[in-house]
């Protein structure tokens, strides 16, 4: 029988095959990047919620509209997405006043400047999410077929055996199963990860779509 120290998993990640040793750094890079953007996303989340929570304070503050929205435009980085969107909306509705349109063009024009701002905004909150789905559901296969070669490795080296023993197997079987507990943990971390964002950007779109009606509401009785 092997010393216990030839099982240890630096031993059998080593000596395992080159296919399953392939299997093993696809994994490997999936999780590192995993983790990367859930890092990101992290703070990028973090940051947009608490800009939006500063500017729905100052814009609920009852100032002058648009001395806010000269403010959001010279740093529209600093004020985040929701006031981009606003920012988006009043521009068009001060160029629409400007130029003397009636009350269907005054609120058409910012309606579709903030629905065009708010995708714009929405798909860079979303960026990376597929990724770490398809990392979530895609490495536990991934690490499954590394085992399923590396176990069928180890049977067919049985075959010049003239007595098979599980001291022979062993080895073969455990760099087989490596390659499943580093799909799970590339996996597990990644449908966390994107079913907790994905929460939290839908929050986020539900604050921005109540804010456009709300400022469309606003727009309409100044029109009036």
């Amino acid at each position: 029988m092997q010393p216990t120290s030839d099982l240890s998993i630096v031993s059998l990640i080593l000596d395992a095959s080159i296919p399953v040793q392939l299997v093993m750094l696809i994994l490997v890079g999936i999780s590192v990047l995993s983790w990367t953007y859930i890092f990101s996303k992290r703070t990028a989340l973090k940051r947009a919620h608490e800009q939006t929570k500063l500017f729905e304070d100052d814009f609920w503050a009852g100032g002058d509209l648009t001395a806010l929205q000269q403010s959001v435009s010279t740093s529209p980085a600093d004020y985040g997405a929701l006031a981009r969107i606003f920012d988006a909306g009043m521009t068009e509705f001060i160029k629409a006043r400007r130029a003397n349109g009636n009350t269907d063009a005054l609120l058409d024009g910012p309606r579709r400047a903030m629905r065009a701002s708010y995708q714009r905004e929405m798909d860079s909150l979303e960026s990376h999410l597929n990724f770490l789905a398809s990392a979530g559901s895609v490495s536990p296969y991934i690490g499954l077929l590394g085992t399923v070669w590396g176990i069928m490795h180890a049977f067919l080296g049985l075959s010049s055996m003239q007595q098979a023993t599980l001291a022979a197997v062993a080895p073969g079987i455990a760099e087989a199963l490596i390659a499943t507990a580093i799909g799970l943990f590339a996996a597990i971390p990644a449908v966390v990860a994107y079913n907790r964002y994905t929460n939290e950007i839908d929050r986020l779109s539900i604050r921005f779509d109540s804010f456009i009606d709300e400022f469309l509401n606003i727009l309409q009785r100044q029109v009036r």
